[in-house]
């Protein structure tokens, strides 16, 4: 049977009623003098990062545009939807925490842009993080948990081109123009908040539908390609790093020791993904920039598991695990500590008669 998902008026009760609701999370300790200049936020850092994504954006546009329709077109094509489709991610949600920048209004102008990009109306999807960092894989308080339990393999497999993610994204849109909001944003959005999320949404909309007119009147899908379909044709590689955040691990924890996952990745992948493979990291200490994570990892690596040492490898020990899940939704990884590491709290006995 299906775990039910939904943020609902009992479902909080109970979260709360088991300590889950805004929990005192696990962290090592960290000699302040080592954390406090990983804390600290660079406009050259960013600023460099970003002019680099956007710039690409604009070669491979550009060149992709020179050479429509010929098929020599789409290796270009195929850069800049995953810089679009899946840089937007990581963009979206490292300017969302407002410290890629040191200057606030930069993480604001690249968190919009980001935003449109991924199709995430900024005001909603900035608190329903905020809910995503506080109750993080908590069961009837986290809006973001991507893959329930038993997994839907198909519904992943689909989100690999974006196509059930930008319909409701989509659908969102036209009741956020509407105005109105789903009954899941009226429990983490506010209401001083709300005219904001409407306001964005008809925003966005008439550059949609501009959009369409464009290639209507051009005749030609070539306006599309840059606006709308990369965040289909681009978005593979957001979800294929984007699911080893947590998939296959604990639910209603309260250390991220045990529910996500830090993955050592390639350079380009680290790039569009903005160093987020470091989640455990990024989770225990949210206020450190993307650009500190691989030597806060560092710091702390002996008070954390073992990170997957490829993309690779992270899902060759996942997929069994998904599979297992099919028939017996309780399946769960509990990863091992190194020695000397900070024990794992009480809560972790109950997990380990299902640990795979």
């Amino acid at each position: 049977m299906a775990r039910d998902y939904a943020l609902t008026e009992d479902a909080d009760r109970a979260a709360q009623a088991a300590g889950l609701a805004s929990p005192a999370w696990f962290r090592p300790r960290v000699d302040p003098a080592i954390l406090r200049p990983l804390m600290e936020k660079s406009d050259a850092r960013a600023l460099r990062d970003t002019v680099l994504w956007l710039g690409l954006m604009v070669v491979t546009a550009g060149i992709g545009i020179a050479l429509w329709p010929s098929w020599w077109s789409a290796p270009f094509w195929a850069v800049y939807g995953v810089l679009y489709g899946s840089g937007g991610d990581s963009r979206w949600h490292e300017c969302g925490h407002r410290t890629a920048f040191r200057t606030p209004w930069m993480n604001n102008v690249v968190y919009q842009i980001a935003s449109f990009m991924m199709m995430r109306n900024p005001v909603v999807w900035r608190a329903s993080h905020v809910r995503h960092h506080t109750d993080t894989i908590v069961v009837g308080r986290d809006p973001e948990i991507v893959a329930m339990r038993p997994p839907d393999l198909g519904r992943l497999a689909l989100n690999l081109f974006g196509i059930l993610d930008v319909w409701a994204l989509m659908s969102r849109m036209l009741l956020h123009a509407s105005g109105r909001l789903y009954p899941e944003e009226e429990m983490y959005v506010r209401e001083e908040d709300r005219p904001r999320v409407y306001r964005v949404a008809r925003i966005w909309l008439a550059i949609y539908g501009a959009t369409i007119l464009l290639a209507i009147a051009m005749g030609s899908i070539l306006p599309l390609m840059v606006i709308g379909l990369p965040r289909l044709y681009g978005a593979w590689h957001h979800i294929m790093t984007g699911v080893l955040q947590h998939l296959g691990l604990a639910e209603n924890v309260t250390d991220h020791r045990l529910n996500t996952r830090t993955v050592l990745m390639n350079p380009f992948s680290r790039f569009v993904y903005l160093n987020m493979n470091y989640h455990v990291e990024h989770h225990m200490f949210t206020m450190v920039p993307y650009y500190h994570l691989p030597a806060l990892h560092a710091a702390i690596r002996g008070d954390l598991p073992p990170p997957a040492p490829s993309i690779w490898a992270a899902y060759r020990r996942l997929l069994p695990v998904l599979w297992q899940q099919l028939r017996y939704r309780d399946a769960v990884i509990v990863p091992d500590l190194p020695d000397g590491a900070a024990p794992y709290r009480e809560e972790v006995e109950a997990l380990r008669p299902h640990a795979v």
